[in-house]
């Protein structure tokens, strides 16, 4: 298992994955009947995508293969925990680790970790969660690819982090140091009346044409540079539960705690499926 794991990595290092990214987002763009519709059959059954859920499965409501892929799901099928003090699961997907935040370090696998500063990109903005808690959160070709907001909160601040796009399944997690922080992606940090500030955080990953957000649309790569917005002085408020953003294939959301404000679930352990709504933990209330 060690050596295919690592077979695959070397396999993801020499790939273009950036090109290769690209290419598979101008098809997944393309509004020709005849592809989209192919791709989308061909998504359905590969990956066993439950299309009952769906608020249409009429493929030609689809305008291209992307709108498929971040579907609106039917009313009601994902319910929002409505306790008080629940976390809320941002998306569909498997739990790839939770836990407490060691200091700095955030568990990526077994016998491997990484550090908050490194996955936010500032060194400052790292302290706030150390001690804290994480849970990271895996969604596979098949899930739903809509993120939603754990907790009632405020927008303050994005950055925009460019990087690699290896793959963020389970294999690769367990052979690839630095998985996350290594990958493209964009830490969006709240702040919540009751627990002061915490951070979700998309990670974009292989054949991945995109991350999305509802106040800034598609986050386009840059020239390299970090990228860093001030949404502070504006009412970007959310209710827990409503949408953020999108992904436009599998990839990985990390939520991010202060010390002494998450409590998983039992169940909320590497490898637990999820489903957005679902309460993951609860919160203790600033004082």
């Amino acid at each position: 298992m060690a050596y295919k794991a690592e077979l695959f990595v070397a396999l993801q290092r020499v790939l273009p994955k950036q090109a290769l990214s690209r290419l598979v987002a101008k098809a997944a763009e393309s509004t020709l009947p005849w592809l989209k519709n192919a791709l989308i059959k061909r998504a359905i059954k590969a990956f066993n995508i439950n299309m009952d859920e769906a608020l249409t499965s009429n493929l030609d409501d689809y305008k291209n293969f992307n709108a498929f892929f971040t579907r609106e799901l039917k009313s009601g099928v994902r319910p929002i925990d409505i306790a008080a003090d629940s976390i809320a699961s941002p998306a569909d997907g498997a739990i790839s680790q939770a836990g407490n935040i060691n200091k700095n370090k955030i568990l990526q696998a077994k016998g491997i970790d990484y550090t908050a500063e490194r996955l936010l990109g500032n060194d400052e903005d790292a302290k706030r969660y150390y001690e804290g808690n994480f849970a990271t959160i895996y969604l596979s070709p098949r899930d739903y690819h809509r993120v939603h907001i754990p907790l009632a909160g405020k927008l303050l601040r994005t950055r925009y982090i460019p990087g690699a796009l290896f793959s963020v399944n389970d294999i690769t997690a367990q052979a690839l140091p630095g998985l996350f922080t290594r990958n493209e992606r964009l830490v969006c940090e709240f702040e919540s009346e009751d627990t002061g500030t915490f951070a979700v955080i998309f990670v974009g990953a292989i054949l991945v044409a995109g991350i999305e957000t509802v106040w800034s649309g598609f986050e386009a790569p840059g020239p390299g540079a970090v990228r860093d917005t001030d949404f502070s002085d504006q009412a970007l408020n959310f209710l827990k539960g409503d949408e953020i953003g999108r992904f436009k294939f599998g990839s990985t959301v990390i939520l991010l705690f202060q010390n002494q404000v998450a409590n998983w679930e039992d169940s909320i352990h590497a490898n637990a499926v999820v489903q957005m709504g679902q309460k993951l933990g609860s919160v203790n209330k600033a004082q």
